[in-house]
């Protein structure tokens, strides 16, 4: 059965300092002695979570650069979400850079309007779900697990739609078992393993303090592994095996609605 090796880096963030964030995470990946495949970093990973649009890059900048060059250098996929300027629209953006130096993005679809989000980024309209190793992973950026309709398995030709759901996130400490509850029910109900990357440490923003938890939840809902309160790199791999007999023994997903999301 095929296997998937994934690094998750949960990180503090030197708050708007896209060069010395880059050069930071440059070292902590290069830090990685086993072996790497997929790479996951948090969400805004050059600046923290800022609505400072004017930092944002475009598709040619400094940090999409740096993922070309640090994925194909290492030979491996670089997943993080950024603050991206395209066609004169902001986005809270997703990239998932190959070794080839081709990508994929996912544009965040629920912005967080509680931290006027809304107001500065345009929201995604559809998923980004891509394939490695017969592994077919969903990703989404923080607030959007909150959403249940979203994140739900579609059955298409009898076969649910990804394994692994991906999430990249800057989830405050002060909400942190919201963040918990919902990686496990993300994981139970769509039998899928569950992927959380957040960060540590305290923002220049609202001062806001980030506990981590970053997580690896099960088809089953068991916690693989969860990290918090300290900066930590990870890697696991994950066996379809155990995906297939949780589906085949506990075969919930045949019962499910169908749906169509507007």
């Amino acid at each position: 059965m095929a296997s998937l090796t994934i690094t998750t880096i949960q990180s503090d963030i030197h708050w708007e300092n896209i060069a010395a964030n880059l050069e930071m995470f440059t070292a902590k990946i290069r830090s990685v002695r086993e072996k790497k495949e997929i790479v996951v970093l948090p969400e805004m990973f050059t600046t923290g979570f800022s609505l400072n649009t004017s930092m944002a890059e475009t598709m040619d900048g400094s940090a999409l650069q740096w993922m070309r060059a640090m994925a194909q250098q290492e030979r491996i996929i670089i997943i993080g979400s950024l603050m991206i300027e395209d066609n004169g629209k902001f986005f809270n953006r997703l990239i998932c850079m190959y070794p080839n130096g081709q990508f994929g993005h996912y544009d965040k679809r629920h912005l967080f309007s509680f931290a006027h989000e809304h107001k500065h980024y345009a929201p995604g309209n559809k998923r980004f779900i891509f394939s490695v190793n017969g592994w077919k992973i969903n990703t989404q950026i923080c607030y959007d697990i909150r959403f249940p309709v979203w994140t739900r398995q579609n059955i298409k030709d009898g076969q649910p739609e990804y394994d692994i759901l991906l999430n990249v996130a800057n989830w405050p400490k002060s909400r942190i078992m919201h963040w918990n509850t919902l990686l496990q029910a993300r994981a139970i109900e769509n039998q899928c393993y569950v992927v959380g990357v957040n960060r540590v440490g305290i923002d220049a923003n609202y001062g806001l303090a980030y506990s981590g938890s970053s997580s690896i939840i099960s088809p089953f809902g068991d916690i693989i592994y969860t990290k918090e309160d300290a900066e930590d790199i990870f890697t696991i791999t994950l066996e379809k095996n155990i995906l297939e007999k949780v589906r085949s023994s506990f075969p919930f997903l045949q019962d499910a609605d169908s749906f169509v999301i507007n």
